[in-house]
């Protein structure tokens, strides 16, 4: 979701820190970029250090570049009120907003909502997927926890005579609905002949709002500046707030990303208070939320520590719905867009998230302890300690990785940084004095454990001026994003010197001034703008979903990216999401032969209300409000999805 659109800038960026015009040329001369991607003999992108050992045999090398990743029959470009998934597959919805998750859940009722109900039921604008296995039932039959982050309410298509321009109407009964459509939702699913299903009543559902009890750890945990009337320990905490993409750690623990945190706070504070600037960086009060009004931890001048509270990776255990969600304070505070681990060769854990604004910061945190399959008690605790770094790009291919560690550098007293806590709580800032690079709205970011390369979903950045583009972010008025591929050298994921390429330029390649740089094989279906999400198989290929699609005249889905071989950066085109929608948490199941997505806020759109939504996707009746949705996707023969 981008709602920084009113924002302040990243002060470095307001101050012209990035006027750089001159490496980009440099840097895409070199690189064979300049001119265009004439042929496929000229796609000079495959060039990328640190990759696996090419094969020996010519012969074999050959066939094996000229067939496509892909298999699945592509499908056209469009626009409409349903789904579209290519030929060959089928895709059932799973789980709706309002669904029951147990057997005493209220009925969903759009005309009669409450918090009540929708505490028991699935929440709205469902994110990301994460899926953790199950020791199949009885009968044989394939079993998992499903782990779906509810990210944000679109009050005026939930609530009847709610307009988007007039807050006024939100009652303290709304509020209260809406803190508990937030959160995440785990539930038990199974897979039958019909396809998979919720299990109705299972001991491991569980439903997380905006008021669950939750608990802060790690280096910030209790401090000063977490502390509020409420809980002046700091280290209790209600609830997690606009949580968008998120993972899955190698212990089966699911992690719920603190996006647009900001959004949710309304008052001011006055200019010399110690945390304004703080606020001001986050984006805090947003506003977008009246409920502050009726509660007055959201009202900073009542609560002003209460959002440091949020913008944390929260780690919950969905094999224990007892346990207490732990906000892991050592992983940063800011925008997180997902949350992506991966086992290093030395058994250290490399956790890689993007902040999703304009002109933000790439992160990983490598823990300092190691990661033990055979004791997953031993794990629960190990995003606790480690080191935070944010990503510098060079003009010459590399990445540095930089250390927000108290003491290090310029992050000591002398510019406001008075302990470790304060670090992690002003994340942002040290990025800033570090020098991190600004980045085109980074969003999902993905490891691959077998080839050593991590993909980052860059998705736009309509406000880069020509004088702040730099190597990594070479488009000015960059509405329609890019993909950046990084590989760790030999695979080491904890390494603080990587390299880096751009796999694709996004956008409609037909139009010059676009800049777009497909390979040329990509046909004019397989090309897609605002990469969002991403999700890799068990093939280790590439999935992209999009957010922003929808500005190029087609509709938000989901593109299968090759990135090896001669079809490197070309895109298939394999789901489309109805008109209003967006597509994330693209998510396989470990032999891939089931893909979940999330079909996010269905029927919004210019003017869109309640009674007039731009669809009633998926229960097409007209008392029906369009409901966001997942989605599971198979392949009619029962194979491997993406062939």
């Amino acid at each position: 979701m981008d709602e920084s659109e009113n924002l302040p800038l990243n002060p470095r960026v307001a101050a012209g820190a990035e006027t750089i015009t001159g490496i980009v040329e440099r840097r895409l001369s070199r690189r064979g970029f300049i001119g265009g991607l004439t042929a496929v003999s000229g796609f000079a992108l495959a060039a990328c250090a640190g990759r696996p050992a090419e094969v020996t045999n010519a012969s074999a090398q050959e066939m094996a570049r000229s067939q496509p990743a892909f298999s699945f029959p592509e499908i056209a470009r469009g626009l409409d009120q349903t789904h579209h998934v290519a030929e060959g597959y089928r895709a059932d919805i799973l789980l709706r907003w309002g669904d029951p998750l147990w057997a005493d859940s209220p009925a969903f009722d759009p005309l009669n909502q409450s918090a009540t109900a929708q505490v028991r039921q699935f929440g709205y604008n469902n994110d990301f997927v994460g899926f953790v296995p199950l020791d199949p039932d009885t009968d044989g039959a394939p079993r998992g926890l499903l782990c779906v982050n509810h990210e944000y309410t679109s009050t005026f298509l939930m609530f009847p005579g709610i307009r988007a321009d007039d807050p006024a109407g939100i009652t303290r009964e709304i509020a209260l609905t809406e803190i508990a459509a937030h959160g995440g939702t785990i539930v038990e699913i199974r897979q039958q002949a019909s396809g998979w299903r919720p299990v109705i009543g299972s001991p491991f559902n569980r439903r997380l709002t905006a008021d669950t009890p939750m608990e802060l750890t790690g280096p910030a945990a209790g401090h000063l500046r977490l502390q509020t009337t409420d809980d002046p320990s700091g280290i209790k905490v209600l609830g997690t707030l606009n949580n968008c993409a998120g993972g899955i750690t190698p212990w089966g623990t699911y992690l719920m990303a603190e996006e647009n945190i900001n959004g949710y706070f309304l008052g001011d504070l006055p200019k010399d208070h110690p945390e304004t600037n703080n606020h001001k960086r986050m984006g805090v009060p947003g506003g977008w939320y009246r409920w502050g009004r009726h509660i007055e931890r959201f009202d900073v001048s009542k609560a002003p520590n209460e959002p440091n509270r949020f913008g944390w990776i929260v780690e919950v255990d969905p094999m224990d719905p007892a346990s207490t969600p732990k906000k892991r304070t050592a992983l940063g505070r800011f925008k997180h867009e997902g949350a992506e681990s991966v086992v290093a060769p030395d058994g250290r854990v490399v956790l890689y998230s993007g902040d999703d604004q304009r002109f933000d910061y790439i992160y990983k945190f490598v823990s300092a302890g190691r990661y033990n399959p055979a004791n997953r008690a031993g794990n629960m605790d190990l995003l606790d300690s480690g080191t935070l770094y944010c990503a510098r790009f060079n003009e010459d291919g590399t990445v540095t990785w930089l250390p927000l560690v108290f003491g290090a550098g310029p992050l000591t007293p002398a510019n406001g940084f008075n302990s470790q806590a304060d670090v992690l709580i002003e994340t942002r800032r040290a990025g800033d004095i570090l020098g991190a690079t600004p980045m085109d709205r980074p969003e999902d970011i993905e490891p691959d454990a077998k080839s050593g390369r991590v993909w980052v979903m860059l998705t736009n950045n309509d406000r880069r001026t020509p004088d702040q583009v730099d190597a990594a972010n070479p488009r000015h008025s960059n509405r329609f994003g890019h993909i950046i591929e990084i590989t760790e050298p030999g695979g080491d994921f904890t390494s603080e010197t990587s390299t880096w390429e751009i796999l694709v330029r996004c956008g409609d390649p037909s139009i010059a001034e676009v800049g777009a740089t497909w390979n040329p094989l990509t046909s004019e279906n397989g090309w897609l703008a605002s990469p969002d999400n991403c999700a890799i198989d068990a093939s280790g290929r590439l999935w992209v979903s999009t957010d922003g699609n929808d500005d190029t005249g087609a509709a938000d889905g989901l593109w299968a990216i090759e990135t090896d071989g001669e079809r490197r950066g070309s895109g298939r085109h394999f789901f489309r999401v109805p008109i209003g929608a967006e597509l994330c948490g693209p998510r396989f199941t470990p032999g891939g032969e089931t893909l979940f997505v999330a079909i996010q806020h269905p029927g919004d759109g210019d003017g869109a209300s309640f009674e007039a939504p731009t669809t009633r996707w998926p229960d097409f009746s007209d008392a029906a409000p369009p409901r966001p949705s997942v989605m599971a996707i198979t392949r009619t023969d029962g194979g491997v999805v993406g062939g």
